[in-house]
């Protein structure tokens, strides 16, 4: 996890690897115990995407849990989060109707009274406006491609991505290596199946005792519609139709700020058929009238898509290990059932912050911030994470209408008798659930009429993605045989239609077939690194300030 190259060198007390949430809150955080104690603490965020929110994407409802806790005159700072939820709607679709899913039998946890709709991108820009203002110095634009182990084992800081690096791998004339960032204590705050993250994982075997984690992948457009159509604080669920009942997922709705809507769709990706498309689900879901009467008379705006964390509490891996601690969805705090996970996020890195804080005021450095985890193990984010561990396993064994009915109940009988001790282990990886093509049917899915669905590219278009093309291609194949040789015979090469972004593509030519990796539309979902059959593909980050650049996403 380190190299020979001669690199200039930066010194920190902490450096965060990731600008979202999770990065952020563990940034002022530090800040704001050294102004309370008097105490000089240089703490450093890095940020792969082009400027501060940029790669961020949810729905998003927010629970403000976090926020109050970080700062709690937030509102009179400015934050960007003004539409508090007014009506919640959950729904079970069918091909041919909705049934209404009433709110009194929905379990305390699901109520999204009192939570924001509105920008988890816009959010974060602020809070790194106000990490700046403490004092954290906060480099937009430059991606972490690894890690430097010290002699005795422990985490000592990270190594930046070189730039001018042309396809070949040659240096071009614009040519700078990457720096050396070195930290008494290394937080990684990358989000979902972190490139970075996923290394230290197994290096340190943080997984040995949780099991899988699990993912989904999230799909969404932003929608500016008509006035008079507009229902700031709306906020609506749906599960069932288009998918079938063995396969997890399901919409949502929101509706926030200027007219503006979100509307997305989630599948889980322990989903069997190899023919199913992620995208097209989501485009075939707007055609239903729950959906559909929100948005019609309206304008798309932009696209984008991430993989979530699905796996809960289970499924979170050792939190700390010497040098290094593991912040917000890089751990795997969402809660599924709530669709959220940017409160769970910021109390994670609050949290982390705290222990090494005491830490360095001790005179410590790279060794394993136990305190961090005993203050997980203790807290609310880990009670709530514990009352719906049961949810996810449930719907994957049981599908949705059974699934989910035995899921609610669980999480009614967690809230009402908190010591039930009793956990469902998630039983594989994501990847090990697919089909093959033979015992698999076809899709046959519609083609967009360019009015309430679309086409892949254009929607690609709408996420400001922009890679050069003559950098190294990110997307690394352990065997380029395999896509062609094993995955097409077997599973008709499933990453042409679960990538959102069309990456991938087996192109024909000349009575033969070659693999194709687009790697200029890649929005750095990471679902090719997790859903991919042979586990041959490793997303890897590209050049800093590449990718997608969300706008109110």
């Amino acid at each position: 996890m380190s190299d020979q190259v001669e690199r200039d060198v930066m010194e920190f007390d902490v450096v965060i690897v990731g600008g979202g949430p999770a990065g952020l809150s563990a940034a002022i955080r530090l800040k704001q115990l050294a102004a309370e104690k008097d105490k000089e603490v240089s703490v450093v965020v890095l940020e792969k995407g082009s400027e501060i929110g940029a790669h961020i994407l949810s729905g998003a409802v927010i629970d403000p849990v976090g926020l109050n806790k970080l700062m709690p005159d937030w509102r009179e700072k400015g934050a960007p989060l003004t539409d508090a939820v007014t009506k919640d709607l959950f729904y079970y679709l069918g091909e041919a109707g909705e049934i209404r899913l009433p709110n009194l039998f929905m379990p305390p946890l699901m109520n999204n009274h009192g939570c924001y709709a509105g920008s988890l991108s816009n959010l974060t820009k602020w809070l790194g406006e106000q990490a700046e203002a403490l004092g954290v110095e906060v480099y937009p634009g430059i991606a972490v491609a690894d890690v430097i182990i010290g002699a005795e084992g422990a985490v000592e800081g990270v190594i930046t991505g070189d730039l001018g690096v042309a396809r070949d791998g040659s240096h071009k004339d614009s040519f700078t290596p990457g720096m050396a960032l070195m930290g008494k204590y290394t937080f990684f705050a990358e989000g979902a199946r972190g490139s970075v993250t996923k290394q230290l994982i197994k290096k340190f075997g943080l997984d040995e005792d949780s099991g899988p984690q699990k993912f989904g992948i999230g799909l969404k457009e932003l929608w500016e519609i008509p006035a008079e159509k507009h229902q700031p604080g709306l906020v609506q669920h749906t599960m069932g139709w288009p998918l079938d009942d063995k396969t997890g997922g399901g919409s949502f709705l929101y509706h926030f700020g200027d007219n503006l809507v979100s509307v997305g769709f989630v599948v889980h990706l322990d989903y069997a058929n190899p023919y199913l498309n992620p995208f097209k689900e989501f485009q075939r879901s707007k055609t239903n009238p729950v959906i559909a009467r929100h948005l019609e008379g309206g304008k798309r705006l932009a696209y984008g898509a991430r993989a979530l964390t699905e796996g809960g509490y289970q499924a979170v891996p050792q939190l700390a290990f010497p040098g290094g601690a593991l912040v917000g969805c890089a751990a795997g705090f969402m809660n599924v059932p709530r669709i959220k996970g940017s409160h769970n996020a910021m109390l994670s890195g609050m949290m982390a912050a705290e222990a090494a804080f005491d830490a360095l005021e001790a005179g410590r450095s790279a060794d394993t911030l136990l305190e961090y985890i005993q203050a997980y193990e203790a807290s609310s984010l880990a009670k709530e994470l514990k009352k719906v561990r049961n949810v996810k396993p449930l719907w994957s064994r049981f599908g949705t209408r059974l699934g989910v009915m035995l899921g609610g109940l669980d999480m009614w009988l967690n809230t009402i008798f908190p010591f039930l001790g009793h956990t469902l282990k998630h039983k594989k990886p994501d990847y090990a659930s697919l089909r093959t093509a033979a015992k698999s049917k076809p899709i046959d899915y519609p083609k967009p009429d360019n009015k309430l669905t679309f086409d892949i590219l254009s929607s690609v278009f709408l996420s400001n993605t922009n890679h050069d093309e003559d950098e190294p291609v990110h997307l690394k194949l352990a065997d380029p045989d395999v896509p062609i040789e094993e995955n097409l015979p077997h599973y008709d090469e499933p990453a042409q239609r679960y990538c959102p972004a069309n990456v991938y593509e087996v192109v024909e030519e000349g009575g033969s077939v070659r693999f194709q990796i687009n790697a200029q539309n890649c929005v750095h979902c990471k679902t090719c690194d997790i859903k991919d059959p042979a586990q041959n593909i490793t997303w890897v980050v590209p050049e800093g300030g590449d990718g997608p650049n969300y706008a109110n996403m």
